[in-house]
């Protein structure tokens, strides 16, 4: 079969997903046949979901155009700050919601976004191919440090965390998808994700401790696992750190 080339080249945060002696220079593909551009991106490295705009020739493409023989491949990731024009964009055409699946090994991030009221799906035993049934049926953003994961076909939106810290990982989130404006602190079950209500402290007097008994009279319950929450003393701590994140 007759081989084509093309060239690539990636910008901005794409970069991370490349070895470093082809990071910010053009790259020469060599391909059979004619590849979805979508898969030759993949093919060197770098998962769709993390793609926001791609130039063949100058001209914007989607991810189904199929390659052609020295075409000169130009691909962009979501950047602050950057304008593009009308059309050119995949966010622009298909913006991400503000509702999350997170992989087995990011519970510490899970908590801290539900802390700030973000929509936050994770279980501890969940498969990656769970991961993307989820984020397919529930039209939810995968957040993973594995970039496998995020090169399945089914996963429309995904972001692969560069830090292996929660904090700034959390960070990146925020970043990344424009979150602020969804912050509802304190409204989510920490444990479930599931919308807390107020309750009348009678309701929940059997689950107090004895001092919380006494010195509150504010009560919060989740109406999936039932757990209790009032502003003691970590609420404080907490709205420490959500003022310290929403100025990210």
């Amino acid at each position: 079969m007759q081989q084509h080339t093309a060239t690539f080249r990636f910008h901005g945060g794409l970069n991370d997903f490349l070895p470093k002696g082809r990071r910010g220079s053009a790259i020469l593909y060599i391909y059979n046949g004619t590849p979805a551009i979508k898969d030759s991106i993949e093919a060197l490295g770098v998962p769709h979901p993390e793609v926001d705009v791609i130039l063949v020739n100058g001209k914007p493409v989607s991810f189904s155009y199929l390659l052609k023989e020295n075409d000169a491949v130009e691909v962009y990731p979501v950047e602050e700050g950057r304008s593009w024009p009308v059309g050119y964009t995949m966010e622009e055409r298909n913006p991400p919601p503000h509702r999350f699946v997170l992989d087995v090994h990011l519970g510490t991030l899970a908590k801290s976004m539900r802390m700030l009221g973000l929509d936050t799906y994770y279980q501890t035993d969940l498969t990656d191919a769970a991961i993307a049934r989820i984020a397919a049926a529930e039209e939810r953003v995968v957040l993973t440090r594995d970039i496998g994961l995020l090169k399945q076909k089914s996963i429309t939106w995904g972001y692969w965390l560069r830090s292996q810290l929660a904090e700034e990982q959390l960070e990146e989130v925020i970043r990344r998808y424009s979150l602020q404006p969804s912050f509802r602190p304190f409204a989510r079950c920490l444990a479930c994700n599931v919308p807390v209500q107020q309750v009348r402290k009678e309701e929940v007097l059997e689950q107090l401790p004895p001092k919380t008994r006494v010195y509150f009279e504010e009560f919060y319950r989740c109406s999936s696992c039932s757990r209790v929450y009032w502003k003691g003393s970590h609420y404080e701590h907490m709205q420490k750190f959500v003022a310290r994140i929403s100025r990210t």
